[in-house]
């Protein structure tokens, strides 16, 4: 776990809240009748919430409850997902065959909720093209990607490229 937590005799606190190790609320008690009534059932007393006033300690199994806690620290890990923007370069002169594959792999990441951002590249003279026919070169990818999506950002023109970010439609 990442922070140190407080037992039996280490808990600075003279008055604490105290909890039963079968969860019922027993009230405020001085720091030696919580270790006493800790001691008769041979658990430990366990600072759960030192900040509160008066500070929340717990009756129970002190191998048990940081197994509990790193499982539910696994859990909310587990359950959390981060998302990523993806991004797939063209150049204009792209194949039929490779813009499949990459509308393919657009519609994947997409699937597991990433962004993707469509990255038209614009070297040398391809720069200064006619913007209708750039367009119509991101066009033809965004035509073929195999799943429903919507645009985050909108095609436009940065200096050595053309963009434009896609997302899972809802």
């Amino acid at each position: 776990m990442a922070d140190k937590v407080n037992i039996n005799n280490n808990i600075r606190s003279l008055k604490l809240r105290v909890i039963g190790h079968m969860g019922e609320n027993l009230g405020v008690l001085t720091k030696d009748e919580a270790l006493a009534k800790a001691k008769s059932l041979n658990l430990d007393l366990i600072e759960v919430s030192p900040n509160a006033d008066p500070p929340v300690a717990r009756i129970a199994d002190y191998g048990k409850y940081t197994y509990e806690t790193s499982k539910k620290l696994k859990d909310v890990k587990a359950k959390s997902h981060t998302t990523e923007t993806k991004t797939i370069q063209l150049s204009v002169a792209i194949g039929e065959n490779d813009i499949m594959i990459k509308a393919k792999k657009a519609a994947e990441w997409m699937k597991e909720g990433h962004r993707v951002k469509i990255d038209l590249q614009l070297k040398g003279r391809v720069k200064y093209m006619d913007e209708k026919f750039l367009r119509e070169r991101m066009d033809r990818i965004l035509a073929i990607i195999p799943t429903e999506y919507k645009v985050a950002e909108p095609l436009k023109k940065v200096p050595k490229s053309m963009m434009i970010v896609l997302e899972k439609s809802k």
